[in-house]
């Protein structure tokens, strides 16, 4: 088993994410792929192509601004493999206000125009499906690339007004392919502050 580490970056990465880095714990034959550049979806398709090019039979996409658990890789894929699946998403919130998570149960292409709308609630427990999702933590198979590739060309190209994770949500889906999440597996994102579920739920308090 064939696993690329894909992490998209500027020039410079915050300490919590090294940290979170360091500490991952590392299952199959793990490769650490890091692409800088301003174009988020340039760096994206450089990243996916190497894992086609290098048959890789996974992809772990790991944004510059998280902070993550040491065993995600690890539950990550049991969750993926335990559940036939080939997309999943952990769970992480905006670093800003509203803080919302970053998850969308409606996601659709109208003519020139992108319309989304953000999950406000979370259900309780157990894996669910929305139509799109960040990029900040995603475990997928390399067959979804070869698979939007092969019917579009250009994988993470934006869409219209929405940005390249979204876009290539909905070309995956064209393609067959359901986005799950598994809320149990969360992440913080790097801001001023580090957004995790639980200030999230204070937030909404107010």
């Amino acid at each position: 088993m064939k696993i690329l580490i894909a992490i998209p970056c500027m020039d410079s990465v915050p300490v919590g994410f090294c940290q979170s880095l360091a500490q991952l714990k590392k299952i199959g034959e793990c490769s650490l792929a890091m692409n800088a550049g301003s174009l988020v979806y340039h760096s994206r398709d450089a990243l996916a192509i190497k894992a086609v090019q290098n048959d890789y039979d996974y992809v772990l996409w790991l944004d510059s601004d998280m902070t993550f658990p040491a065993d995600l890789l690890i539950r990550m894929m049991d969750t993926l493999q335990k559940n036939d699946l080939d997309f999943l998403t952990g769970l992480y919130f905006r670093r800003q206000s509203p803080y919302s998570p970053v998850l969308f149960e409606k996601f659709e292409l109208n003519g020139d125009l992108a319309s989304w709308k953000n999950i406000q609630e979370l259900p309780e427990s157990g894996l669910f499906e929305v139509e799109g999702c960040g990029f900040g933590c995603v475990l997928m198979k390399t067959d979804v690339i070869l698979d939007v590739q092969g019917k579009f060309r250009k994988m993470f190209e934006p869409k219209n007004n929405c940005g390249e994770d979204l876009a290539f949500c909905w070309r995956a889906r064209q393609c067959g392919y359901k986005v799950i999440c598994d809320p149990t597996i969360e992440c913080g994102h790097v801001g001023h502050v580090t957004i995790s579920r639980d200030f999230y739920e204070a937030y909404k308090q107010h």
